[in-house]
């Protein structure tokens, strides 16, 4: 039997997976926060123990694994097999030799693959997306990450396409995570919507965000913070979320724009846990910035839930 193992890595979790290759079924799960201090170290020491989990759940030991696929933030180097810029991730800006590092730890060769990319592939050819000739994948989650595919097949470009986080959605507006001004994931990404926050708290509004966070005993405002605050008409929480939804209109609608993808997929922990309402909340915000408003793209939840970046880093392996 043919078994692959999965890793996605994302901000604020790792969620790692066994998957028999022949049928695609997944055998084992495990699941871990990401750490927020202590550097790519840490980070190693984590994926290491969530994938040795994930084996030890599917009744096998890592070693016997017949591949490894890693879907990472950042700018990943697949052929080199490094990791540099992950900024959602501690202290991660110079090029690490993740693969090497992890294969050195777990025994398996492993490869490496964008974290949404491998996300957007898995929907592509196992869940909402099966049977697009074109589609967008927006994960909506401690970052905003875009994969797009074109013809049936996952649009690369150089290396690192679908970076919709990054486009600019209000010239010199606000500060983003990678350096520059006015992103997308500025207004919607989980981690500057938790900054902006506590800013505003900081000048006297009120919110009951950070008290529901230590309630839940989480270290960050998680998307489960989000909702909680959302059902209970949070008035901060709802100002942060309606600028989040206007920013990924605003920047969903230009993509539509550039590409006319006949999909548009939303996915990750923000994306998913707010699910079909949210949906339309931002089809309507991106209504306004369509050039054909009257034939918008279809709208889909990704189906693959939490589990799709690491079915998606495991087909790596095929």
């Amino acid at each position: 039997m043919t078994t692959y193992g999965g890793i996605d890595l994302g901000g604020t979790k790792i969620q790692t997976i066994v998957m028999r290759g022949d049928d695609r079924t997944v055998l084992g799960q495990a699941r871990s926060l990401t750490p927020h201090k202590g550097g790519p170290s840490a980070v190693v020491d984590a994926l290491v123990a969530c994938m040795s989990e994930a084996a030890a759940a599917a009744q096998l030991d890592v070693a016997q694994l017949d591949g490894i696929g890693a879907g990472v933030p950042g700018e990943v180097d697949a052929a080199a097999g490094t990791l540099a810029r992950a900024g959602n991730l501690p202290e991660w800006e110079q090029q690490v030799p993740l693969a090497a590092l992890l294969s050195e730890r777990l025994g398996p060769s492993v490869k490496l693959g964008n974290d949404v990319s491998v996300a957007a592939n898995a929907e592509l050819l196992l869940g909402a997306g099966r049977g697009a000739k074109s589609l967008l994948g927006v994960f909506w989650g401690t970052g905003v990450g875009g994969g797009v595919a074109l013809d049936g097949q996952l649009w690369h470009g150089r290396g690192d396409a679908g970076e919709i986080g990054h486009m600019v959605v209000k010239q010199g507006g606000a500060r983003c995570g990678c350096g520059r001004r006015g992103c997308m994931e500025a207004y919607a990404g989980r981690r500057a919507m938790e900054a902006k926050a506590k800013r505003m708290v900081e000048k006297g509004h009120h919110t009951d965000l950070f008290e529901i966070m230590r309630e839940r005993e989480r270290e960050t405002l998680s998307s489960g913070v989000w909702a909680h605050a959302l059902k209970h008409e949070d008035k901060l929480a709802l100002r942060l979320i309606e600028r989040a939804v206007k920013a990924l209109g605003s920047g969903i609608a230009s993509a539509v724009n550039l590409l006319d993808v006949e999909l548009v997929l939303l996915g990750g922990g923000l994306g998913s846990r707010f699910g079909e309402p949210m949906l339309e909340r931002i089809l309507a915000a991106m209504k306004p910035h369509l050039f054909k408003d009257e034939q918008p793209p279809t709208m889909r939840l990704a189906s693959l839930g939490d589990l799709g970046g690491a079915i998606g880093a495991a087909l790596l392996c095929e």
